[in-house]
């Protein structure tokens, strides 16, 4: 069992942890943040592309059983790039381009009388993170580094049998630029493609500048500060045979910490959570010969059975992947799909029932050794 049997196994495997993220996972969360490119061999550079296809939708309660809120979660896609370069022979860097968070959701509006019908939410992000590796004695080494993060969003909410002053209010929160910082450390086993890393991702709060309209003659100017909350990762694998390597990962966001809440709705939230996020996934990659590789993928993120925001309408999801890489020369191109059965809901304010909701994920991958 040599390593490069194993990489070439691990490297298709990981694919559906990286790439094709599961619809409305960890709330608006659209990237694992993933460090494994710090560990590709040599030079290395991946492009990325990943479409998302959720199918959620519910129905009222209360006085408005009966009504249909028809299907609100809209495709979408995302996009990624990795480069990793050695500087020495203890030290790596790598620059990571990603879409860290991102909403689409749209009540269809000929579901009127519905509630929500007609209202739309849309957040859109782009990350850039630059990482260095150090690597110590006994096969362990020390990473870290900064990520600068953009993050714009729009809501409207139209539902004046809720309220009046949401009888078509919309909120634009403009394009705001932070900074936060990655932290983690690694340990490995070559000799059996053995990997621990764990990674830390700072909270990132912005202050938008923002305008409402819907509450008053005028438009509001105000400023809303927004926490994309901290994260933290253990990614790990290892080889349990000739070939074949089990590998697998845990991310924990700490969501409770995100609020939308403009200071003319205090103490309203427009949206928030009530529990942090655990998403669980594992899998197996087998190297079938020199140039075919694939894995299997299962993914779990619990169900709590709170009532969750009408802009979110989920809660937990299971998943099953499967993923194949072709390997020709320096170049790897892998291919992935994704089953996900999306956690049923009850929602805040209509109490609305969303149940029996799906999604389809896939992406595709290409990776360039130098």
């Amino acid at each position: 069992m040599t390593r490069n049997h194993l990489i070439a196994a691990g490297y298709a495997a990981g694919f559906l942890m990286l790439g094709a993220i599961s619809a409305n996972a960890g709330a608006l969360e659209r990237s694992t943040q993933s460090v494994a490119i710090l560990f590709e061999p040599g030079t290395y550079a991946e492009f990325s592309l990943g479409i998302v296809s959720p199918d959620i939708s519910g129905s009222g309660n209360g006085p408005f059983t009966g009504l249909a809120s028809g299907d609100i979660a809209k495709s979408y896609s995302t996009l990624s790039f990795g480069y990793k370069q050695p500087l020495n022979d203890k030290l790596d860097m790598a620059v990571i381009v990603d879409q860290p968070v991102g909403a689409d959701v749209s009540y269809p509006a000929a579901n009127a009388p519905y509630p929500f019908a007609g209202s739309t939410a849309e957040v859109r992000s782009l990350a850039v993170t630059g990482l260095l590796r150090y690597k110590l004695p006994s096969n362990v080494s020390l990473y870290g580094g900064l990520r600068a993060e953009s993050v714009k969003g729009d809501l409207n909410i139209i539902a004046p049998a809720l309220t009046p002053a949401f009888t078509n209010y919309a909120l634009t929160a403009k394009q705001n630029y932070q900074l936060g910082y990655v932290l983690g450390v690694a340990w490995e086993k070559p000799e059996i493609a053995a990997r621990v890393a764990l990674t830390y991702n700072s909270a990132i709060t912005h202050d938008f500048d923002t305008i409402e309209t819907g509450l008053g003659p005028s438009p509001i100017y105000d400023v809303m500060d927004v926490e994309i909350p901290q994260s933290l990762n253990l990614e790990f694998q290892s080889g349990i045979a000739a070939n074949t390597l089990l590998f697998g990962s845990v991310r924990w966001v700490d969501w409770t910490a995100f609020r939308v809440a403009p200071n003319s709705l205090s103490p309203l939230a427009i949206v928030s959570y009530p529990n942090d996020m655990i998403t669980y996934s594992i899998g197996i990659g087998r190297k079938f010969n020199e140039t075919w590789s694939g894995a299997v993928t299962l993914g779990y993120e619990r169900h709590f059975g709170d009532p969750v925001s009408n802009l979110t309408a989920n809660d937990g999801s299971k998943s099953i992947g499967l993923a194949v890489s072709y390997t020709k020369d320096n170049m790897k191109i892998t291919g992935g799909l994704r089953y996900i059965e999306i956690g049923d809901a009850t929602t805040t304010s209509v109490g609305s029932s969303f149940s029996g909701n799906s999604g389809i994920a896939g992406g595709i991958r290409v990776g360039f050794n130098f």
